[in-house]
């Protein structure tokens, strides 16, 4: 017996985290700032004013435990390029299947789940699929569609053309962005763009509707996925579900946040110098690129020297992909342990595209 298989059954989806499992940063957000990131591998994507609340939500379809959503936090009518934007980014090297650049270039499929609120049920909203096609990223092309979500949970589906005439780089960086446009200055709004087209706008299409109109607006999203057509046919195949576990560890490629001190509140043994302490932290996953560092709640380490307790900075010292080194500065040859003497410190690591 013989088979012919012609769609992978698993490691189908190029989207990390699509039905909104994890959340490492927390549950709610308050996001003004551009880039800001809120469930896993998405983004908070603003040009001019967009302020948002977002939530880890248990609202979801029928075989989904969790979504994203989001409600305004202020109003605004955007002008000119102005726009309102959830992004998720996919690395180049994790696209080559899509055979771009070839007279063999693949069809893209994406699927998702949206709703929103009851108060802007029947808003339309813009999917933009945007293609990094140099090195630096500096150049793009970009295809566009328009959906309308009401406040029942619908499954939306849109095909891609290949483009044979545009390789996506082979490398950790940007290759693709996907993005949901919630609002777009009037500068930023045209006809759906339907064929691979050159253009570094965030572009919307025409009907876009303004979801920071009012405060009481919400838009979900959950099950994203995007596939590689094999077939040619344009329809999605059922959401790929991963385990929390996978999902997860996939994840920490981007973004890991950990407990510096492992829980124990008592005290850590640390590989000391003779002008600091040393703390060495193996990550769990390689990162995608060597991350920055962030510590928070710092200001109760104390390291044990001479035979007393004594306050100390701690810092991020060294970092690599799999690997960081914290520093307890000020310490000396005779220091033995930090500890956290209140609080729980905890450093988060971060590689996001």
């Amino acid at each position: 017996c013989t088979a012919n298989v012609t769609n992978n059954l698993s490691n189908r989806n190029k989207v990390i985290n699509g039905s909104m499992l994890c959340s490492q940063r927390g549950s709610s957000f308050t996001a003004t700032a551009d880039q800001t990131y809120t469930v896993d591998r998405f983004s908070h994507v603003v040009r001019g004013t967009f302020a948002g609340t977002y939530t880890h939500s248990t609202d979801s379809p029928h075989g989904f435990k969790n979504s994203l959503k989001v409600v305004p936090t202020s109003t605004y009518t955007p002008t000119a390029s102005d726009n309102a934007i959830i992004s998720h980014k996919i690395e180049g090297q994790d696209l080559q299947d899509l055979a771009f650049g070839t007279s063999s270039a693949k069809k893209i499929t994406v699927s998702f789940y949206a709703k929103t609120g009851s108060t802007n049920s029947g808003d339309q909203f813009s999917f933009q699929l945007r293609v990094y096609t140099s090195a630096d990223g500096s150049t793009t092309k970009i295809q566009t569609r328009s959906f309308t979500a009401t406040s029942s949970w619908q499954r939306f589906t849109f095909s891609f053309i290949g483009d044979t005439a545009q390789t996506i780089f082979n490398t950790n960086a940007l290759g693709i962005d996907c993005m949901w446009h919630l609002a777009a200055g009037a500068s930023d709004i045209q006809a759906a763009i339907t064929s691979w087209t050159t253009s570094g706008s965030f572009t919307a299409v025409t009907g876009q509707s303004n979801f920071l109109d009012n405060t009481s607006n919400e838009f979900y999203l959950t099950g994203v996925q995007l596939e590689v057509d094999q077939t040619g046919s344009g329809v999605a195949t059922d959401f790929e579900h991963r385990s929390f576990g996978q999902e997860l560890a996939l994840c920490q490629r981007y973004f890991f946040k950990f407990d510096v001190f492992g829980g124990n509140t008592k005290n850590f043994v640390a590989a000391y110098g003779n002008s600091y302490g040393q703390i060495d932290v193996h990550f769990p996953v390689t990162m995608r690129t060597s991350p920055s560092g962030s510590l928070e709640d710092i200001s109760g380490v104390q390291e044990f020297r001479g035979g007393s307790w004594n306050n100390r900075t701690l810092a991020v010292r060294n970092t690599s992909t799999d690997f960081m080194q914290l520093e307890s500065q000020g310490s000396d040859a005779l220091a033995q342990y930090v500890r956290a003497s209140s609080g729980t410190p905890k450093c988060s690591c971060n590689a996001e595209l």
